[in-house]
């Protein structure tokens, strides 16, 4: 809209993509990643948020460091948005815009209150999505005045993604029974007699490599396999369990094939006659992330022992 240049262009669909990724450390909630291991380990909303919050501005930091390096000199100093329509225009539904931003105020100090209750996060998750489809719907007016569609919104969700997790994680436990687990174990073992700075790092980029090649979902699956399986020390353990999920979030960016959510917005582009080739990409890919990646691992390793402490 703003007609950039196709280089200038390029620099922030790229940007886009990145930091939907690496910026999805900070909490349970952020990444389908970050839910299945956190649940598989047991760990509570507050002790997760502690451990990686901290990490994810380092990981956001160093991800706009990295762009800047790589793209600065295609990125216009100025530009004109006159052309642009006026921000409201993009507000189809006022009452719901209003209603959304203290809901989701409510619904992370939620997420908080609730740990210590027992509660699980799909349930109150699943109570604030009701009460915005409830807004949405008008259901106290029998939906007169709606605007947006409930039934509309259901029908076109991407409910694929959910029969692909489920899916995946069939395939992978099969893959668990069938001794893949048993090698992950191995690795980790070996990576755990390494002291906390090997291991960390390598079992982030171990997982970074598997996700991008198998996509992160049965990567992150594969990862809490094995280390549950792995017999390393529990502070060694903690922090290999974390850059298992750092690897999974920040590693698929290797390929496109890593995150669903790569494919999505590869998707979305190709709908908007942008179309980016794998080889584009993954040149992107195995420059800007490896770094990135790197710095991260490192941020773990330095705060969760001094955190620990506390």
């Amino acid at each position: 809209r703003l007609k950039f240049s196709p280089p200038s262009a390029l620099a922030f669909i790229i940007a886009t993509g990145f930091i939907a990724d690496t910026a999805s450390l900070p909490l349970v909630t952020s990444n389908l990643v970050n839910i299945v291991s956190a649940n598989y380990f047991d760990i509570g909303f507050g002790r997760y948020a502690a451990v990686m919050v901290p990490v994810n501005i380092v990981s956001v930091i160093a991800t706009l460091a990295v762009l800047w390096i790589a793209y600065a000199r295609h990125i216009p100093k100025n530009y004109s948005v006159a052309e642009l329509s006026a921000p409201a225009s993009a507000i189809e539904d006022p009452l719901v815009f209003k209603a959304a931003f203290p809901l989701l105020t409510l619904l992370l100090v939620a997420y908080f209150t609730t740990e210590s209750l027992g509660i699980a996060i799909s349930l109150v998750t699943g109570i604030a999505a009701l009460i915005l489809m409830a807004i949405a719907g008008r259901w106290w007016q029998g939906g007169r005045d709606a605007v947006v569609s409930v039934s509309d919104v259901l029908r076109k969700a991407p409910w694929q993604i959910v029969l692909f997790s489920i899916g995946m994680y069939l395939v992978v436990y099969g893959l668990g029974n069938a001794g893949l687990t048993a090698y992950g174990a191995q690795v980790l073992n070996w990576l755990g007699q390494q002291g906390a700075v090997i291991a960390t790092v390598g079992t982030g980029f171990l997982s970074a490599i598997v996700a991008s090649i198998m996509n992160n979902m049965p990567s992150t699956l594969v990862g809490a396999l094995a280390i549950d399986s792995a017999q390393v020390p529990d502070a060694t353990r903690e922090l290999m369990i974390y850059a298992n999920v750092i690897g999974n979030d920040l590693g698929p960016k290797f390929t496109p094939i890593g995150s669903l959510a790569t494919l999505l917005w590869l998707h979305v582009l190709a709908e908007k006659d942008y179309k980016i080739s794998w080889g584009q990409y993954m040149k992107v890919g195995l420059i800007i992330t490896p770094p990135v990646l790197l710095v991260t691992l490192l941020a773990l390793v330095l705060w969760l022992p001094y955190l620990s402490t506390f």
